[in-house]
């Protein structure tokens, strides 16, 4: 065998080897690199979309059960009154009544948050037929101090009509106060006051010679601001305060469109000390009151800001659960919404209580976003990098294996020569067949 035709044999092998094993390699890396970088761009393309469609239907989700939960606790209150009914009317029956029915509230107390448990109802009161206060339980003890509550003047807030609302009503029916409480502006919320109130569930009750007078259970504000409070509408665990300078936060709105729950208190409809309600946010009076330090809301008023804030209120009236973006002082907002369904006598169907909305700031929730999808773009490119550095790392072993096979074959074609041959003629067996 001649020197050519075994060198000619060892670069077949080493073609052979090159055909079979890095070409393969080398067409892999390419399709691997080139997907890894498509991957890349698709997921920068789309990760904002795909978390905005996620968390949209996440927190449509989040605004209807904490809706059905905000009812459900309303029913209770009325089961509650219904109860209230038919106890024996006496002061220490009373006074237990709304001792035994308490639920949790979060407070901080001495720079420490803690779970406390609170009665419900600030104040219970039997009336009787006249107006006039016969029992009545505030704040967990035996009123000295009656009055005659037919005249509003003479009622906590000095302008409540709920004797008015009440006495006319049949056997059963309820009456459900708006959420009334003092409010608090600007300053006085930044000094750490808080708005405090009440929901009034107001009903007859009858004799043997008809009407008679009213039995009032007046919920604690505490526990219905608990429902959104202390939610977030882009994570399952809740905080004690929303820090609204995010715009991830949650309220409530009751069935006139004012704002009754809000992390922000100062825009809560409240009353002055003499009854009175506080105007709330128009275009004509917005710039004077925001410099007062008094942004009360009332979502039907805001249509000058955005024509949507009023529409959200529209569709929840009417029963509906949607998904709205707004602009509030410039910031646009996604907000998703869902109505209260609690009906009274003066809560009908479909608005009922009013609605719940969670929300969030849009630019804000987008740069967190875009900053997520360029943290996938910068690792997929870390990982494509590293891929095509171990296949080319391979490659390069691989071809350092080819040429020791190579030279590894070549040496024991050498060794198959009988000694002293080089240089001479070669045949083969097919040769020696042709002759």
């Amino acid at each position: 065998m001649s020197k050519t035709t075994k060198d000619k044999r060892s670069l077949n092998i080493g073609g052979v080897f090159f055909l079979l094993i890095v070409i393969p390699l080398s067409l892999m890396a390419f399709l691997i690199a080139n997907g890894m970088f498509k991957l890349g761009v698709t997921i920068n393309e789309r990760t904002v979309k795909v978390l905005d469609n996620r968390v949209q239907e996440d927190i449509r989700a989040r605004a209807v059960n904490t809706a059905n939960e905000v009812a459900s606790f309303l029913r209770e209150c009325n089961k509650d009154l219904q109860v209230a009914t038919i106890i024996p009317a006496s002061d220490s029956l009373y006074k237990q009544f709304v001792s035994e029915n308490k639920r949790p509230v979060w407070i901080k107390s001495n720079g420490k948050i803690q779970q406390v448990m609170i009665p419900l109802y600030k104040e219970m009161a039997l009336i009787d037929k006249n107006g006039n206060e016969q029992i009545k339980i505030v704040d967990g003890q035996v009123a000295k101090k009656l009055v005659n509550v037919s005249n509003p003047a003479n009622t906590t807030y000095k302008s409540e009509d709920y004797f008015a609302k009440t006495k006319n009503l049949n056997k059963g029916e309820i009456y459900v106060s708006p959420v009334t409480g003092l409010y608090v502006d600007k300053a006085a919320f930044a000094k750490g006051q808080k708005f405090s109130g009440v929901v009034r569930f107001a009903t007859p009750v009858f004799n043997q010679n008809g009407f008679a007078g009213i039995i009032v259970l007046s919920l604690d504000y505490r526990h219905l601001a608990e429902f959104t409070d202390h939610l977030i509408p882009t994570q399952a665990e809740k905080v004690f305060e929303a820090d609204t300078s995010t715009g991830d936060y949650a309220y409530m709105v009751d069935h006139r469109g004012f704002m009754i729950v809000h992390p922000t208190d100062s825009h809560i409809v409240g009353l002055t000390p003499d009854g009175k309600v506080v105007p709330t946010l128009t275009a004509e009076n917005a710039a004077e009151m925001s410099k007062k330090g008094m942004e009360a809301l009332n979502m039907n008023q805001l249509g000058f800001m955005d024509p949507n804030i009023v529409k959200i209120t529209k569709d929840a009236s009417q029963g509906k659960t949607g998904i709205l973006m707004y602009k509030y002082n410039g910031v646009t907002k996604f907000v998703a919404y869902a109505p209260i369904k609690f009906y009274a006598s003066n809560l009908p169907q479909p608005a009922g209580f009013g609605w719940v909305g969670l929300g969030l700031d849009v630019d804000k929730f987008n740069a967190e976003a875009t900053k997520l999808s360029k943290n996938i773009e910068k690792e997929s490119k870390a990982w494509t990098a590293t891929v095509i550095f171990i296949l080319i790392a391979s490659m390069i072993i691989l071809f350092f294996i080819m040429l020791l096979l190579v030279r590894g074959i070549t040496r024991s074609l050498r060794a198959e020569v009988p000694k002293g041959s080089e240089g001479s003629e070669s045949f083969d067996d097919d040769d020696d067949d042709d002759k």
